[in-house]
């Protein structure tokens, strides 16, 4: 039993420090957008969606999203999309303009985008989702 205790006691106290040597949770913001959904692609937008390439949710993780969903809901007989993101890194532009250069991700908007219905702002702006202002957070 001792030399048991003898061998243990080390192996705790290293998984002990390397428990907090993890280092800084990284800064983390919150985005989050809206548009419309074509009521003849709702099918095609969530058939992709149930079915997400693995290229581009590679590149989603590699550009320092997390938390990533997409919510559908209808309202007032038009069907809406709400998206959510964590964005963790610390040049948002940059990560984006990382993410529309892929090919994968380019080819997957292809298939995405005429899904979208934008709303008036954001289809003035060229965009397909608008920005929605964060009003409250309970972390």
């Amino acid at each position: 039993m001792k030399k048991i205790l003898n061998c243990s006691l080390p192996l705790l106290a290293l998984i002990l420090i390397s428990g907090c040597a993890t280092g800084p949770t990284p800064p983390v913001t919150r985005y989050a957008w809206v548009t419309g959904l074509k009521p003849d692609k709702i099918e095609r937008y969530e058939y992709l969606h149930s079915h997400p390439w693995p290229a581009v949710s590679r590149k989603i993780t590699e550009c320092h999203i997390r938390n990533y969903s997409i919510y559908e809901r209808e309202i007032g007989g038009q069907t809406y999309l709400f998206s959510y993101l964590e964005y963790t890194g610390t040049n948002f532009d940059a990560d984006m303009k990382l993410m529309a250069a892929d090919p994968d991700t380019q080819r997957w908007w292809k298939e995405t985008d005429p899904c979208q219905a934008p709303l008036p702002e954001a289809a003035a702006r060229g965009k397909i989702w608008s920005d929605a202002k964060e009003v409250f957070h309970q972390p």
